[in-house]
């Protein structure tokens, strides 16, 4: 988002934690105007770092963003997902040139039923893990700060997109990172849930979204949505190891996958989007499909193994994908 953003002209600050990984997209791309090391529940640093910047828009995406961490360590989770969110509100209030808000939850705030029908923006939210429970608690805590301090302020709005995939990702317990690892040290990736289905989607595709939403915020801030699913093409639902099947096709069949017999926390067995409001609100809808996704993410990781320039590849991407959007408007 940083290095499309400066494609466009933006002057970017970050704030976030120290990068936890390495590499990691932050070192690699190194894109910000200016960046800030620190922690969403720091109330005070917050507030001066925003002050300091006096942003026009405010994207939000700081969270502890995985379900297997929120059985670890929940208190944390929360504090981060609904305490961070509600500093960062907080914060916002005292910006002199605001013009509107996105805040990132996920697809996993919906009451799910494992019913397998695509969740639309005015489903009942809920969440069983932890994860799942402080991102739809973080809704409310932003709906709650949207009526009672932006009313007739900066609009703002909450994103919830699909099970992101792309290059640039190191993360523990995340599917593509875990494929790249067997890969390197020539094993099968191991599956908690192989016949799980989800969404998945390039990262380049909610990214668009969330920019068009918060052009929609600035143009038509009394009529622009205020919650907004970013999901791909419903051939894009599919299971855990057919992604992992696709994936190792790239790498002539490598790493395959097996499955986990551990005891694993539960998660849901089916999760799908509906992007209609977004596509007849907006006009955006995904470029991508599934095996798209994973060829652009696949192509990636192996432009970074063979020492490319990773900025100037990332940036192709970002326009490959801009002429896409240009192609199909």
């Amino acid at each position: 988002m940083a290095l499309w953003l400066r494609q466009m002209g933006a002057e970017v600050t970050g704030y976030a934690l120290a990068p936890h990984t390495t590499p990691n997209m932050f070192g690699l791309l190194g894109i910000m105007s200016q960046s800030h090391v620190g922690d969403i529940r720091d109330e005070a640093k917050v507030r001066d770092a925003l002050i300091g910047a006096d942003p026009h828009i405010v994207i939000h995406m700081a969270a502890q963003a995985l379900v297997r961490e929120s059985y670890r360590d929940p208190i944390g989770t929360y504090a981060t997902n609904v305490l961070g969110t509600a500093i960062l509100l907080q914060a916002s209030r005292a910006l002199k040139h605001l013009q509107g808000m996105l805040i990132v939850t996920s697809d996993k705030v919906y009451e799910n039923y494992d019913g397998g029908a695509a969740f639309c923006e005015g489903d009942r939210l809920r969440g069983d893990d932890p994860y799942s429970s402080s991102k739809a608690c973080a809704e409310l805590v932003t709906d709650s700060f949207r009526r009672s301090f932006f009313a007739d302020a900066a609009p703002i709005a909450t994103v919830r997109a699909g099970n992101v995939i792309g290059g640039g990702d190191w993360s523990a317990d995340r599917l593509i990172p875990d494929c790249m690892r067997a890969l390197e040290s020539n094993q099968s990736v191991v599956l908690r849930y192989p016949n799980a289905i989800r969404p998945w989607q390039h990262v380049l595709e909610p990214l668009s979204g969330y920019l068009t939403l918060a052009q929609a915020l600035v143009d038509d801030p009394a009529g622009a949505p205020r919650a907004v699913n970013f999901g791909p093409n419903p051939s894009s639902f599919c299971t855990v190891h057919e992604v992992v099947e696709a994936f190792s096709a790239r790498f002539s069949g490598k790493p395959g996958w097996r499955p986990d017999r551990g005891a694993n926390p539960q998660e849901a067995s089916a999760l799908t989007l509906s992007s209609a409001l977004a596509e007849s609100r907006l006009g955006w809808h995904p470029r991508l499909g599934l095996r798209e996704s994973l060829a652009w993410t696949a192509d990636w990781y192996k432009a970074f193994a063979q020492g490319e320039n990773m900025v100037e590849f990332s940036k192709a991407q970002i326009d490959r994908y801009r002429s896409l959007q240009a192609l199909r408007a």
